[in-house]
C-alpha cells in the first residue's frame, strides 16, 4: 500500500512539474515584443478555423484586411472597450472586479456561464492559443497576456485585437467585418453600425450585427453609454 501512495505521490509531482515546465516555456517563447512593429500573419485562432472548416468540408476562406487604428472609427474603439472589457485603459491585463462579479453569477447560476476575459486575454488566446477552456490553455493564456501588457502599449493592444477578432464565418478584422456587413470602411462607421459590431464579438457565428433584437436591444444600451460620455456630441447619424 506505501508503495502505490509512494508511486501516486511521485506521479502528481511530476505531472505538476511538467505542466509547470510547459507553461513557463511561454514566458519566453513566443517574441511579443516583435509585435510592437510587426504585424501578426495569420493567427492561432485562424488557423484553428480553418482546420474545424476542413474537417466539416465547408468551403470557406479568411478575409481580411488590416489597417492602423487611426483608421479604424472611434466609436468602434469605444463601442468595443465598452462591450468588451470597460477598464481596459486602467487594469493591466486582468479586470479581477470583473471575475469577481463573474464568479458571484456563476455561483448563483450553478453552473460557469459568465466570462470575465479582458481584451488583452482576449488578444492572446486569438494570436497564440485555442477556444478550448481547458485549465492549463488558461494558465498559458495569464502568462502570456501578462506579456502583452508588459511589452505593448494599450493603443497598440487594440489595435492587433480589432485586426484580428473574428466577425463572422472567415471574417476577421474591423475592416474586413465593416465592409461585409455595411459596405463601408472600417473609418465610416456610425455609432450605431458601431455598436451593433461589438455586440456580436462574444458570438459572431451566432448574432449578426445586421439583425436580431438582441444585438438592436444591447447596441442602444452601449450607444446610450458612449453618449453620457460625450462620444455622440455634434454626431447625426
Amino acid at each position: 500500500m506505501r508503495k502505490i501512495i509512494k508511486l501516486s505521490f511521485w506521479l502528481v509531482a511530476l505531472a505538476v512539474a511538467g505542466t509547470g515546465a510547459y507553461v513557463g516555456f511561454y514566458f519566453l517563447y513566443p517574441d511579443i515584443g516583435a509585435l510592437a512593429k510587426k504585424n501578426p500573419e495569420k493567427t492561432a485562432f485562424m488557423e484553428y478555423r480553418e482546420a474545424e472548416w476542413e474537417k466539416g468540408k465547408k468551403k470557406i476562406k479568411i478575409r481580411q484586411r488590416w489597417v492602423p487604428l487611426s483608421a479604424i472609427s472611434p466609436f468602434l474603439r469605444k463601442a468595443v472597450v465598452i462591450a468588451e472589457d470597460g477598464r481596459f485603459w486602467s487594469h493591466e491585463g486582468f479586470d479581477f472586479e470583473a471575475i469577481r462579479d463573474a464568479l458571484e453569477k456563476d455561483i448563483k447560476a450553478g453552473k460557469p456561464k459568465f466570462g470575465a476575459s479582458t481584451i488583452s486575454q482576449q488578444l492572446a488566446k486569438n494570436l497564440y492559443l485555442s477556444p478550448s477552456k481547458n485549465p492549463v490553455r488558461k494558465l498559458k493564456e495569464a502568462v502570456l497576456t501578462y506579456r502583452i501588457e508588459k511589452t505593448l502599449s494599450k493603443k497598440r493592444i487594440l489595435e492587433i485585437y480589432l485586426n484580428v477578432v473574428e466577425w463572422g464565418d472567415g471574417v476577421f478584422g474591423a475592416e474586413t467585418a465593416a465592409r461585409r456587413y455595411f459596405g463601408k470602411s472600417a473609418a465610416a462607421l456610425s455609432p450605431d453600425e458601431a455598436a451593433r459590431l461589438a455586440v456580436v464579438l462574444p458570438n459572431p457565428r451566432k448574432w449578426s450585427p445586421v439583425k436580431g433584437r438582441y444585438v438592436e436591444r444591447r447596441a442602444r444600451t452601449i450607444l446610450a453609454i458612449m453618449e453620457r460620455q460625450g462620444m455622440l456630441e455634434g454626431y447625426l447619424d
